[in-house]
């Protein structure tokens, strides 16, 4: 009788083009998520650069290419600009929820509605109810839904307008995907509300960092990452705090849009 695997066995996706970076493909590595040490190898897959996706872990692996750059925010010595406390009180009324991993109907809908405003076309727009309960339930971690709803009325619960899938780390909030209503002329920038709110969060339960996947050098879709100060980027000499130089140049150099936090193109490959 064989001994049971000590180690996760990794693997390899093939070769497909880059959804970021035109004429480039993309390549990842990935390891299943099981067991009841499942969240001890999710902090540490974390710590280097993994994100989750379902019960797998996964990295960029591509051969000859290195411009996704894992960053993180750290959370205690956030200081919000003079732009982002003003979204911050704009949506000060809005009512926070962490909810257990359950797909609903109410967050599918806002799913869709945002889907279809932001990405048209794209490959979660094939995404069904299964499909969407599968991506919010099949974890193997501590994770939540935090729900974004506006004040309700006679103890009902108001409007949903945004939701973020979140995994509770050992050292921080790793922000899975978020969704929110785009057609709010009065609560413009939603998404960012949602990432601030993670690092405040972060920040009063004592968690040093809040994670936001991958920022892409030279791709504009993924420059809203780097807004938030201070920020560390991990490297080959291990997690590094960007220059306060380098990160004004290369927030300038993006466009102010606002991106769903995991690769279209990846949920689809990791829903099956």
């Amino acid at each position: 009788m064989s001994a049971p695997f000590r180690f996760p066995r990794f693997f390899v996706t093939n070769p497909s083009p880059c959804p970021y970076l035109p004429g480039r493909s993309e390549r990842k590595v990935f390891t299943e998520l099981s067991g009841e040490n499942a969240s001890e190898l999710n902090d540490a897959l974390g710590r280097i650069g993994f994100r989750r996706s379902q019960n797998v872990a996964y990295r960029p692996s591509c051969a000859d290419c290195s411009a996704c750059v894992s960053v993180r925010v750290v959370a205690e010595e956030f200081q919000p600009n003079a732009t982002q406390r003003k979204l911050l009180r704009r949506n000060e009324d809005l009512v926070v929820t962490p909810c257990k991993p359950w797909s609903t109907e109410e967050q599918f809908a806002l799913l869709r509605r945002y889907l279809s405003a932001r990405h048209p076309g794209g490959g979660m727009t094939e995404m069904d109810e299964m499909d969407f309960a599968d991506m919010v339930e099949q974890t193997p971690v501590d994770s939540h839904v935090m729900e974004y709803r506006e004040p309700g009325e006679d103890g009902r619960p108001g409007r949903l307008v945004g939701a973020c899938l979140t995994d509770r780390q050992g050292d921080g909030l790793s922000m899975i995907y978020s969704f929110f209503d785009t057609d709010m002329e009065h609560r413009k920038g939603l998404g960012n509300f949602i990432i601030m709110d993670h690092i405040l969060s972060a920040a009063r339960a004592g968690l040093p960092y809040v994670y936001l996947g991958y920022w892409v050098e030279g791709s504009q879709r993924m420059q809203y990452k780097i807004r938030y100060r201070p920020l560390e980027k991990l490297t080959r000499a291990g997690w590094t705090r960007f220059d306060p130089t380098e990160q004004s140049d290369a927030i300038r150099s993006g466009l102010p849009r606002e991106q769903p936090l995991i690769p279209m193109e990846l949920a689809r490959v990791f829903r099956k």
